[in-house]
């Protein structure tokens, strides 16, 4: 698995996340309130925003600040633009890091000055994400027997890998909200349902140092108020970043 999924898992379960919590709402925050600017209030008829309410929930956040974020008359989110920035971190690794912004020209500094501070270089649109994927996942909190996913099928489900008591399915992106609708009728346990950017070959680290450097770069990126996303062809074993993080 690479290295987006597990390093939110380890997040998740060492407490990480209570640390960020407020920016965390906040940016979940923003996406509602764009995927309402784009498609309305009512998630059934709008994708996007039901799958931000997905991934609000599986980080705790209060219904009463979705439903705010959902009915906020606030048109500063009017001026937002979807980026995508492009890097290498050390070590031979790739990044690709989503931001909401309404002043590109500040967050592509901010981001270039991250990668440059922790061995890397903000690279050209293009210049990592051949080597990507993009898809949708859709994380369940538990094993699921390969017969109950098998109905999936024929509903996009293309792919499924289970690891640490979570269970990844992937689907095409254009189909992620309809097969996430159709779980979620079916009663399994979302914990997340998101697009990705997976990548076709990883980077294994196996040196507690490098993995050190490497969670710097994607902890700064990931705590810069624009990015959304961030997603990356690292690899690891588990207990090496616990290890770390000691």
């Amino acid at each position: 698995m690479a290295g987006h999924s597990k390093f939110k898992n380890i997040q998740y379960r060492k407490g990480a996340q209570d640390k960020k919590r407020a920016k965390q709402f906040a940016k979940i925050g923003r996406e509602i309130q764009i995927a309402v600017k784009i498609g309305g209030t009512d998630p059934e008829s709008n994708p996007r925003l039901r799958l931000a309410i997905t991934n609000a929930r599986s980080v705790n956040m209060p219904k009463e600040n979705v439903d705010r974020a959902i009915n906020k008359n606030n048109t500063d989110t009017a001026d937002y633009s979807e980026v995508r920035y492009e890097g290498y971190g050390p070590f031979g690794t790739a990044f690709i890091v989503e931001a909401l912004t309404d002043n590109k020209n500040r967050t592509a500094s901010e981001i270039r000055s991250i990668f440059s501070k922790n061995g890397g270089n903000l690279g050209e649109t293009g210049s990592v994400s051949f080597n990507f994927n993009k898809i949708g996942e859709i994380q369940v909190k538990k094993e699921i027997d390969d017969g109950v996913l098998e109905d999936l099928l024929d509903h996009g489900l293309e792919d499924y890998n289970t690891e640490e008591e979570i269970t990844y399915i992937y689907c095409s992106y254009e189909t992620l909200a309809s097969l996430e609708k159709i779980m979620r009728e079916k009663k399994f346990e979302i914990e997340s349902a998101n697009i990705i950017w997976k990548p076709n070959l990883t980077v294994n680290i196996e040196k507690k140092e490098e993995l050190t450097k490497l969670v710097k770069l994607n902890d700064e990126l990931e705590d810069n108020d624009d990015v959304q996303n961030c997603f990356s062809n690292l690899d690891f074993d588990s207990s090496l970043l616990e290890v770390s993080n000691a």
